[in-house]
């Protein structure tokens, strides 16, 4: 029952260029967001498509690998956990933050199809 604690699986598309950024003490952070899109017939019959947007954040190594291979606009897979932090945004206000740090990402629509960035 360990393994499935706070665990997240994603399959979704890139929807902007990915950032980075290097952190005081030299580690390199990949931050993507995506979105997933959810197909279903409502009470009324209607079709609805719901689309939840994710941000993903990759450490070290895999950020350079997110860096080099992952676009926008290409559909991927990513396994990891839960983050939630805090932080003081301009205006003073306390704001909630929650991202999937992805311990592995899968490229599922690259031209190069034999990269993925475990």
């Amino acid at each position: 029952m360990n393994t499935m604690k706070n665990k997240v699986q994603l399959i979704g598309n890139v929807a902007i260029v990915p950032t980075f950024k290097t952190t005081k003490k030299g580690k390199k952070l990949a931050r993507i967001l995506m979105f997933t899109i959810e197909y279903y017939t409502n009470s009324n019959g209607k079709k609805v498509d719901e689309t939840e947007w994710h941000t993903v954040v990759a450490w070290g190594k895999m950020a350079d690998k997110v860096e080099s291979y992952v676009k926008k606009g290409e559909q991927i897979g990513v396994s990891g956990k839960l983050k939630s932090r805090s932080l003081i945004d301009k205006d003073g206000i306390k704001r909630y933050v929650t991202e999937v740090e992805a311990n592995e990402i899968v490229l599922l629509s690259s031209r190069n199809s034999n990269s993925n960035t475990r």
